[in-house]
């Protein structure tokens, strides 16, 4: 077992935020760490085992307001040059992104996150999630982990034999279960509170909504999204999520692709897959009046939130809707209580308000709102 660490202790926060966090092409990771505009992650580790063939990147971007924490996403990464760039560069992407997440959703926790290379369904074994265990035990609390893209609770519930540091278990063996459930229910509550916003009312009836990924968080969404009598469209590359969705919910109309729902006669986007979502092909077809989804760094390159905002298009920050997932899990280290997490995870609603209500006052756009105010507490938990 082998550890290489980078580290950069100058706590900085970038100005411009996560919405301006990607570089057009992978770099050195020293390059990328201290001469990018991803630099000022406190620490960024190199994680390699072997016997397990467990290559994994834990990437540390602050601790101000507390231990870091976020969760482990397990992929292949399809760069044939460079994967352990590509990774390295979601990775630092991802930890930034949960800084800003946790501070807007009022932790007490900076942002880490994990990434572990290859594809899941080829060589996941336990060996392997054991040695991924221990290098997150040997942070000593500095990096709590959870699942991702690629892992799941019985995957977390194989960390924590190495690792005490490790939430999203099931409630067997002392967690939360699955996070996607909270996670969907924020969404929702920054779909009404944009939905307030655009139309006066907080409710999504009679709208039609598309939903791009109907895996672990997009079923739900569904869901509640039926219950508040929407009209909802899907689509994912799985063809069993869909099949999943249409047998529980005959009324839910599906398309052939996400190409095809944006382009669809639509209220509200919702892209709950991978990230990078909203991109140069995508905003100038787009119909919804709204963008408010599950994905991480959905915004493909800076500049994309001033698109939407030319076309009277309302993006509800990502990193703002979708903290319900990781309310959940920061609540499983206090003993977890549903309902008061949940309790918490509504607070969303509120959060995208004020964020749309900065962003008039100041003539920005939503996810620039969104940066001020998470930068703003950062900083105060420096100053505290």
């Amino acid at each position: 077992m082998g550890v290489t660490t980078v580290t950069d202790v100058r706590h900085t926060v970038s100005a411009d935020g996560p919405t301006e966090s990607r570089v057009p092409n992978p770099l050195s990771p020293l390059s990328t760490l201290f001469r990018s505009d991803l630099g000022g992650h406190e620490q960024v580790l190199l994680c390699q085992d072997r016997e397990s063939g467990l290559k994994a990147i834990i990437a540390i971007h602050s601790t101000a307001l507390g231990p870091a924490l976020g969760g482990t996403r397990f992929h292949p990464y399809a760069s044939e040059e460079h994967p352990e760039e590509a990774a390295l560069l979601d990775a630092l992407n991802l930890a930034r992104g949960m800084s800003y997440k946790n501070a807007l959703a009022g932790l007490d926790h900076g942002g880490g996150k994990a990434v572990i290379l290859g594809d899941p369904e080829e060589i996941k074994t336990e060996k392997l999630l054991l040695a991924y265990g221990r290098f997150v035990a040997s942070l000593g609390g500095r990096y709590v982990t959870a699942c991702d893209v690629g892992t799941y609770v019985s995957d977390m519930d194989v960390v924590a034999r190495e690792c005490p540091w490790t939430t999203g278990r099931s409630p067997e063996n002392g967690g939360a279960g699955d996070s996607s459930v909270l996670t969907a229910f924020g969404v929702f509550q920054g779909m009404r509170a944009s939905a307030q916003a655009s139309w006066g009312a907080p409710t999504l009836r009679g709208r039609r909504v598309g939903i791009a990924g109907v895996g672990k968080v997009g079923h739900h969404l569904v869901d509640h999204l039926l219950e508040d009598g929407a009209e909802v469209v899907v689509t994912d590359v799985r063809s069993e999520s869909v099949d999943r969705v249409l047998a529980r919910h005959p009324r839910v109309q599906a398309v052939r692709d996400t190409d095809a729902l944006v382009r669809a006669d639509l209220d509200v986007y919702a892209p709950c897959a991978l990230g990078g979502a909203l991109d140069d092909a995508t905003v100038p077809v787009l119909t919804a009046k709204i963008v408010c989804g599950a994905a991480n760094n959905q915004l493909a390159h800076p500049g994309v939130e001033k698109d939407l905002a030319g076309r009277g298009i309302l993006y509800a920050p990502d990193y703002v809707v979708n903290a319900g997932g990781v309310i959940q899990v920061a609540d499983e280290l206090h003993g977890f209580d549903f309902d008061r997490a949940k309790a918490k995870a509504a607070k969303i609603f509120d959060t995208t308000l004020a964020i749309f209500d900065r962003a008039r006052t100041d003539g920005i756009p939503p996810a620039a709102a969104a940066d001020r105010l998470a930068e703003h507490r950062m900083a105060e938990g420096h100053d505290a």
